[in-house]
This record gives C-alpha cells, structure tokens and sequence, in this order.
C-alpha cells in the first residue's frame, strides 16, 4: 500500500511539474519592431539594406521573466523587401541573389545554448539563394513588457552562399566579398 501511495504521489509530482514547465511555453510571433540589415563594402563606399519584413515565429519557454530555452525558431524574409534606398543598387542585390528563382532567405534554429542570463550561442540554418548552410550566432537577449528581443550579427561572404560578389558600371565597382547580417528579432 506504502508503496502504492508513493507511486501515486510521485505520478501527481510528474504531471504537475509537466504542466508547471509546459505552461512557461508559448508561441511568438515577430512583431513591427523587427529589423534586418546587410552590410558591405564596394571599391565606391560601404553600403547597408535593411528590411522591417515581419514573417517568423519562434517558441520560448520562459519563467520570472527570464528565457529559459529557445524551442524554435524559423524566419521567412522575403529578399525584395530588403532595400537600400537607391533602385539601382537593389536591382544588383536582387539579380545576385537571384530573386527570380529564390524569393525568400530562411532562417531555422538547430539548437540553442544558453551561455549566461542574457546571451545564447544559436545554431541555425540559413539559406539564402538556394544555398543552405548551417552557421553559429551569439545572441543576446532580454523580454521587456512580454517582448522577447534576440540581437545578434554574422560574418558571411558571398561565395559561401554560391554567390559571386557584384559588380557596377562594367566593372569599375566592385563589391567587397565580406557581408555582415546584423538582426533585431522582437517577439510578441
């Protein structure tokens, strides 16, 4: 009977404590306050596009107002929605990454390591036109009001995403292979 009850007793502790930790759960979506941006630099002056596309979701499990693990992420941002302000320079952004045929850049999270209360190593696979590859990303983050932020920064160069570097006006710009991605993720 002893050992009934504590069977019993130890069923209850299991199932609530699942709840407890299953309820700190919940789905994000980004919201407008998101950004995205690509940095580089040309042979005629370093240039940024940035994007406030809005299309992602992640799971977070959260306790005292403090991230406790990153379930998921996925993001979907549409290439032409990134911009940089002169048409021209889109076009060329747009045709190397071959917009045509690849209208989105993905972003979805492998796995998620906390390294301190406000700083996570991610790693993620992104693909971007039509190359995948899986890179790590230090984040940090913190929840405001309910808002999780997730900032960060990667190093990427053209040819690790099978693309060729652009180039201008024949040839007399030319664009530096180093690319920096530099992303504000608030979820709501």
């Amino acid at each position: 009977m002893k050992s009934s009850k504590k069977q019993s007793l130890l069923l209850l502790f299991t199932v609530v404590f699942i709840n407890i930790t299953a309820s700190a759960q919940r789905n994000y979506i980004l919201d407008s306050k998101t950004n995205f941006s690509v940095a580089g630099t040309s042979t005629l002056h370093d240039w940024e596009m940035n994007s406030a596309a809005k299309t992602g979701n992640a799971n977070f499990t959260i306790a005292d107002s403090k991230l406790v693990d990153i379930n998921s992420i996925t993001i979907d941002l549409a290439v032409e929605t990134i911009k940089s302000g002169k048409s021209g320079m889109d076009k060329i952004a747009y045709e190397t990454l071959n917009t045509k045929k690849f209208k989105s850049i993905k972003y979805i999270l492998k796995s998620a390591v906390k390294v301190n209360e406000t700083t996570w190593n991610l790693v993620g696979t992104f693909t971007i036109a039509g190359v995948s590859k899986d890179l790590k990303t230090q984040v940090k983050t913190s929840i405001t009001n309910g808002l999780v932020t997730l900032q960060g920064v990667n190093k990427i160069t053209f040819e690790e995403f099978g693309m060729k570097a652009p180039t201008a006006m024949f040839g007399t710009i030319k664009t530096g292979k180093d690319l920096t991605i530099k992303f504000n993720l608030n979820y709501k």
